[in-house]
C-alpha cells in the first residue's frame, strides 16, 4: 500500500459562474525513499496539486489517503495536524521570517514538537550544522545568501521530523552551485526514508530524482521512473507534534514588538499619555479626600454622632416651649441601648460666645462641655480643664494671640447671651411674626472670668460640665442639655448607628432626635470628591480612545506586513487561534508598557506637585493607592486587547495560499 496517494483529485476556479478547471482527474501513489518531481510549465496545476498534497488547500474533490486514512471530511483541525506532523514545506521564495534569527526560524517548527526547550535548540543546532550554517544562527535572513536561506529553509522542514518534504522550485532562485548542493541535500533527505516531492519546471532537476511526474492542462501525460527509489524500513515518528503553545505565541509577539521598536515606542507613548492622565486626576482625588478628611477629623472625632431634638419653624415654633428642646437623662438612657455605642454623654453647646485677654483681640466662639466628641483629640499644651478653667481649641488660642501656647495659665473675659432668654425671645418673635414684641428687653450678655488650662489640638474649645452648671447658676441660669454626644465602638459601626438613632420615634411616630455624624458628613464629602475626580478621569479617558484607534490601525499595518509570515506559520501547521494569539499579544505588551510608562510619569509628576504645595498644606495632594496603579494596568491592557480584537480576527481568517503568495 502506497504511502501518500491522491484518487481522482479535481479542482476548478470560478469567475462568476464560470469555471476554470484547473486539475482534471489526478490519480498518483508515493512511497517512503522516492525523490519524486512534478514537472510542467507555468500554468498546469502544478502549485495547486501541491497544495493539496501539503494540506494547505481543501476545496477539491477527490481523495488524499495518508498512510492509509483518508482525509475526507477532515476538519480543520486535522489539516493542522497532518500539516504539522506530516509535511514539511520547502518554498522557492525562502519564506524565512526576516524579524527572527536563523536559529529562531528553525526552532518555530520545533515549537509545535514535544521536545523541550533543550531539546528543541540542540535539534535546530544540529541540523543547521548538517547544513552548513552553525556559523550563522545567530544572523537575521536578511544577512544571509540565496542558498543560505534555501539552506535555512532545508533545516526547518527537517525540524520536526516530517514523513513528506514538499519543496516548490527548490532551485529556483540559485545559482548552478548551489542548485547541486540544494538537489544533494534533498536527495539524502528521500535516502534517509522520507517521501521528497519536488514541484518544478526545470528538466535538469527533475532528471535528478528517482521519479519523473509530467503534469499538463491540470491532467498527468507521464509517469516515468529515472532509477529505484531508496529502500528503507517503516519506523514510528521519533517526535511527535503538538499545537504550537501559548507562551510560544507570546515569545513571537515580543520578538516583533522588538524588532519594530522605533514604532511600538511611538504608540506605546501615546497610550502613555492616556493612562497618565486617569491616574493623576484618580490620585488628586485621593489626596483631596485625605486632607479633607484629615482637616475635619483633627476638629472632631470621626466616630461620634450628636443627637439633638429636632425644632419646629415657623407657627409650630410658636407654640413650643424652650424646654422641648432639652436632652434628659431618660434620652441619655434610651440612647445607650443601642448596640455599638462605647459611651454616651449629655452634653452642652453655648453658642454666641466670646473670648479676650485683657484689651486684646476678641476670639468670637462656641465653647462646648467635654464630651465624647472631643475625647480623642490631642492636647498640645497644658493640661485637661478642671474647676473654672477652660481648655482652648488650637483655632480659638490663634486666634486671641500668635503665641498660643503662652495663653495657658492665663486669665480671659469670657461673655455670652444668656441663652435661655435668646430661645424665650426667639419664640416671642415666632407669635409676632418675626418681630421683637413690644416692652420685651433684649437678652442680657453675661461677662465672667475663666483660667486657660491648655490647648486641644483640634476640636472645639471646651470646660467640664460642672463648671458650666456652676457659671449658668451664678448667673441664675436654667441649665439643661442642649444635646447628647455618643462614641461610636468603630469606624465601621458609625452608618449602623446612625440609622439605629433615627429609628428611635416618639409616642406621635416622629423621630426623636436629629442625628449627625462625622463620618456621614465625610462619606458625603468623599463621594462629591470622588465623583469629580472619576469625572475628570473620565474626560482623560478619551484620550485612551485615542490610543486604541492607533493600536488599531498599527495591528492592521501589523497584518498586512506579516502576511507572509502568517502563511508560513499556517504552512507548518499553525492553528488559526496561534494567529490570533499573535496579535492579541503584541497588543498586550503595548498596553502593558504603556501603563508602565504612564505610571512612570504619573509618579513623577506627583513628586513635583507634592513638593509644590508641602510648604502650603503640608500633606502629599496626590496620592495614588495600589487599586488606582491596578486599574491602571488593566484598563490599558483591556484597551489594547480590544482594539486587538478586529486585526487579529482578519489575520486569523487570511487564507494560507494567498498569505505564502504575498509579495512574491
Amino acid at each position: 500500500m502506497a504511502f501518500l496517494a491522491l484518487q481522482d483529485i479535481r479542482k476548478s476556479y470560478y469567475l462568476g459562474k464560470e469555471e476554470f478547471p484547473v486539475l482534471k482527474g489526478i490519480d498518483l501513489a508515493f512511497e517512503r525513499g522516492e525523490f519524486v518531481s512534478i514537472l510542467g510549465e507555468s500554468g498546469g496545476g502544478k502549485s495547486t496539486l501541491m497544495n493539496i498534497l501539503g494540506g494547505l488547500d481543501h476545496n477539491f474533490t477527490g481523495d488524499v489517503i495518508v498512510n492509509g486514512q483518508s482525509l475526507k471530511g477532515a476538519k480543520e483541525k486535522d489539516f493542522d495536524q497532518y500539516r504539522r506532523q506530516t509535511i514539511g514545506f520547502i518554498f522557492q521564495s525562502f519564506n524565512l521570517i526576516s524579524h527572527l534569527t536563523v536559529l529562531e526560524n528553525v526552532l518555530i517548527s520545533l515549537k509545535m514538537t514535544t521536545l523541550s526547550s533543550k531539546e528543541q535548540e540542540k535539534r535546530a543546532l544540529e541540523l543547521l550544522d548538517q547544513v552548513g550554517l552553525s556559523e550563522h544562527v545567530k544572523k537575521h535572513p536578511n544577512q544571509l545568501s540565496g542558498g543560505q536561506k534555501q539552506r535555512v529553509a532545508i533545516a526547518r522542514a527537517l525540524a520536526s521530523d516530517p514523513e513528506v518534504i514538499i519543496a516548490d522550485e527548490p532551485t529556483g532562485a540559485l545559482d548552478a552551485q548551489n542548485t547541486q548542493e540544494v538537489l544533494e541535500i534533498l536527495d539524502g533527505i528521500a535516502k534517509s526514508g522520507k517521501l521528497v516531492i519536488a514541484v518544478t519546471h526545470s528538466q535538469a532537476v527533475a532528471d535528478f530524482g528517482t521519479r519523473i511526474v509530467h503534469l499538463a492542462d491540470g491532467k498527468i501525460d507521464g509517469d516515468t521512473t529515472n532509477r529505484e527509489k531508496y529502500t528503507t524500513e517503516e519506523t514510528a515518528k521519533l517526535i511527535p507534534s503538538r499545537p504550537l503553545s501559548y507562551f510560544a505565541n507570546v515569545r513571537m509577539a515580543w520578538e516583533h514588538v522588538r524588532y519594530n521598536i522605533k514604532r511600538n515606542l511611538l504608540i506605546i507613548f501615546g497610550g502613555s499619555i492616556g493612562i497618565f492622565a486617569v491616574i493623576l486626576f484618580l490620585g488628586l482625588g485621593n489626596g483631596i479626600k485625605g486632607y479633607m478628611n484629615q482637616q475635619i477629623t483633627s476638629l472632631v472625632n470621626p466616630k461620634t454622632i450628636t443627637l439633638n431634638k429636632p425644632i419646629p419653624t415657623g407657627a409650630a415654633a410658636a407654640k413650643t416651649n424652650p424646654s422641648h428642646y432639652e436632652l434628659t437623662n431618660a434620652d441619655l438612657q434610651k440612647v445607650q441601648k443601642v448596640k455599638h455605642i462605647d459611651e454616651a454623654n449629655l452634653a452642652y453647646l453655648l453658642s454666641n460666645a466670646s473670648l479676650q485677654l485683657g484689651n486684646g483681640k476678641k476670639a468670637a466662639t462656641q465653647i462646648m462641655t467635654w464630651n465624647a466628641t472631643l475625647k480623642d483629640q490631642k492636647i498640645v499644651a497644658g493640661h485637661q480643664a478642671s474647676g473654672n478653667q477652660i481648655l482652648l481649641s488650637k483655632a480659638d488660642a490663634q486666634a486671641i494671640q500668635k503665641n498660643y501656647k503662652a495663653l495657658v495659665g492665663k486669665t480671659l473675659n469670657l461673655r455670652f447671651v444668656d441663652p435661655v432668654a435668646a430661645a424665650k425671645a426667639q419664640l416671642a418673635s415666632a407669635q409676632f411674626g418675626g418681630q421683637t414684641p413690644p416692652g420685651m428687653a433684649a437678652p442680657r450678655t453675661i461677662e465672667v472670668t475663666i483660667k486657660v488650662a491648655g490647648i486641644l489640638d483640634g476640636g472645639a474649645s471646651s470646660m467640664s460640665l460642672a463648671n458650666m452648671k456652676q457659671i449658668f447658676a451664678n448667673n441664675k441660669i436654667t441649665f439643661k442639655a442642649n444635646f447628647l454626644a455618643v462614641d461610636v465602638d468603630s469606624l465601621n459601626d458609625v452608618k449602623q448607628v446612625s440609622k439605629d438613632l433615627k429609628a428611635l420615634k416618639g409616642s406621635d411616630g416622629k423621630a426623636l432626635y436629629e442625628v449627625r455624624s462625622v463620618g456621614s458628613i465625610l462619606d458625603t464629602i468623599n463621594t462629591y470628591i470622588s465623583l469629580a475626580a472619576n469625572i475628570l478621569a473620565a474626560i482623560a479617558g478619551i484620550s485612551l480612545l485615542v490610543s486604541a484607534i492607533m493600536i488599531i490601525v498599527v495591528l492592521y499595518i501589523s497584518v498586512s506586513e506579516r502576511t507572509k509570515e502568517i502563511g508560513i506559520l499556517r504552512a507548518l501547521g499553525g492553528r488559526k487561534k496561534d494567529i490570533s494569539r499573535l496579535f492579541t499579544a503584541e497588543a498586550f505588551f503595548i498596553g502593558a508598557f504603556s501603563a508602565i510608562l504612564g505610571l512612570v510619569f504619573a509618579y513623577i509628576m506627583q513628586t513635583v506637585i507634592n513638593l509644590g504645595v508641602h510648604s502650603l498644606i503640608n500633606y502629599p495632594i496626590v496620592n495614588f493607592s495600589l487599586g488606582n496603579v491596578i486599574f491602571a494596568m488593566i484598563i490599558s491592557i483591556v484597551i489594547s486587547l480590544l482594539a486587538a480584537a478586529a486585526p487579529s480576527h482578519v489575520a486569523a481568517r487570511l487564507d494560507p495560499i494567498q498569505s505564502l503568495a504575498a509579495g512574491d
